[in-house]
């Protein structure tokens, strides 16, 4: 760890007036701790202090603040200095919100070194390493430890961000890329707690020093890259998304090729990961964020959410059909006109599925007005793809509520327009005909090979079926 001396005040600094009293509060200051390292008595507060020597006073709570402790290994281990530091640390987040012109440009690199020193750490492995691979949904998290010093690191830190008196044009001598980077790397900790100050104090970085927003954003990619395709494994992805949903909320339009780029090759992806319960509500809204700055990006983000469509995960099919349902309630009626059947063909799929609140969560659509409206306007391309989906499954559906959720649906599109309801029933059942013919055929010609291969059971009789086989159409043979 870091260790730090109490420094020498600078006389310049200091009225010679106050020397005598200086001197004693010096001395009285610091008491030493088991470690060697001088702890500043918790008692002094730099408010409590001569004005001309409150900076240093800060100055040294901060260095003192560089002492690490173990919670750990033994817990019980320096408590008397780790109370001193931690009252020592809720001090200066009470001084830096309460006072004026306290962040003064010594303060800037204690600030950074303090937070860097404390926080800036590789991050424990998982906490069942050996076993099943730790599920976010399931499993309770590791906490930090050292919570009780770590959560008022991070307040100071945000407060020292927040603070009136903080100048962007100073501070990024001390807040560059390395520590973004260093900083980035704490969203994989399993600890929520800390997650969370991270995502507001990057968001901050990201609102208050122009040159490293670009930096920001690469580097999220880049997390997001290795988490699709190679590990599939991050805590903080959540965050992530929650800071640019902020972020692309601000961008301005039109919007540049990058950032197009982003919502196709990383939003878009980020669909297919099993994971996806974890963080979806903040990917669904940064989707929609992007499809409201420009809506001509509707028809590939739509037909990229059916490429990725959930074949054997009714949960995540439900989750697909909410994100579906928000695209939908923006979507500019010019641009629902370019993906309506591909977008209906699937959702005739979700009614028909078995997993009741997968057809529940599709049929839930026509009680939304505006999708009502977009599908009455194009009722002869939507009716005919759905039409059989439902009546079948007015039916055959083993759920109930299904039932009645379908017959309120053909009672709407029958409301829409009755003539093409009547079409669509009337085809439906020729169809069904048809089927049934076809049925009835197939069985026919496989009596007729039963009856040969009976009259033929070795060579002849393979030969005679062959011979058969050959004299039915191309049409019926692709139905056998």
């Amino acid at each position: 760890c870091w260790r730090w001396g109490v420094n020498v005040m600078r006389r310049s600094r200091v009225s010679p007036k106050h020397n005598n009293e200086m001197m004693k509060c010096r001395q009285s200051r610091c008491e030493t701790g088991t470690n060697g390292q001088n702890i500043i008595d918790k008692r002094i507060m730099i408010s409590n202090a001569p004005p001309l020597d409150r900076e240093e006073l800060f100055v040294q709570k901060l260095r003192q603040c560089c002492v690490l402790f173990d919670f750990v290994t033994d817990p019980l281990s320096d408590l008397k200095f780790k109370e001193v530091k931690r009252a020592g640390l809720n001090e200066m987040v009470e001084y830096i919100t309460h006072n004026r012109d306290v962040v003064t440009e010594s303060i800037y690199p204690e600030a950074v070194i303090m937070f860097s020193v404390n926080l800036f750490r590789t991050l424990p492995p998982s906490s069942n390493p050996t076993g099943a691979e730790f599920d976010p949904e399931e499993d309770e998290p590791t906490l930090e430890a050292a919570w009780p010093h770590l959560q008022l690191v991070y307040e100071f830190f945000l407060r020292f961000l927040e603070s009136p008196d903080f100048q962007p044009n100073i501070a990024k001598k001390y807040i560059d890329q390395k520590f973004v980077m260093s900083l980035l790397e704490l969203f994989d900790s399993e600890d929520p707690r800390e997650r969370d100050f991270l995502k507001t104090i990057l968001h901050r970085i990201y609102g208050k020093f122009l040159g490293l927003r670009a930096y920001i954003r690469r580097q999220i990619n880049n997390i997001f890259y290795r988490f699709i395709y190679e590990t599939e494994h991050h805590n903080g992805i959540a965050e992530l998304l929650e800071i640019l949903g902020s972020i692309i909320n601000g961008f301005a339009l039109p919007l540049k090729e990058e950032h197009k780029m982003f919502l196709i090759r990383v939003l878009l992806p980020l669909h297919k990961v099993k994971s996806l319960s974890v963080y979806h509500p903040q990917l669904a809204y940064c989707v929609v964020q992007f499809l409201e700055k420009d809506s001509s990006l509707t028809e590939p983000v739509i037909m990229g959410l059916l490429k990725f469509w959930p074949k054997t995960h009714s949960p995540k099919e439900v989750m697909f059909l909410n994100e579906l349902e928000e695209i939908l309630d923006v979507i500019e009626p010019s641009e629902f006109v370019k993906v309506m059947e591909p977008l209906f063909r699937q959702l005739a799929k979700c009614v028909s599925s078995p997993h009741f609140q997968v057809a529940e969560r599709a049929l839930y659509y026509w009680n939304n007005e505006y999708i009502m409206s977009l599908i009455s306007d194009n009722a002869a391309k939507i009716l005919p793809i759905m039409f059989p989906a439902l009546y079948k499954n007015s039916k055959s559906h083993w759920n109930k509520t299904i039932h009645g959720l379908i017959y309120n649906a053909l009672k709407l599109f029958m409301e829409m327009n009755q003539k093409l309801f009547d079409d669509c029933t009337q085809q439906y059942k020729a169809e069904k005909q048809k089927e049934k013919y076809k049925l009835k055929e197939r069985d026919e010609m496989w009596h007729k090979i039963e009856e040969l291969a009976k009259q033929n059971p070795q060579v002849n009789g393979l030969r005679c079926a062959l011979t058969l086989a050959t004299k039915i159409s191309v049409l019926h043979l692709f139905i056998f």
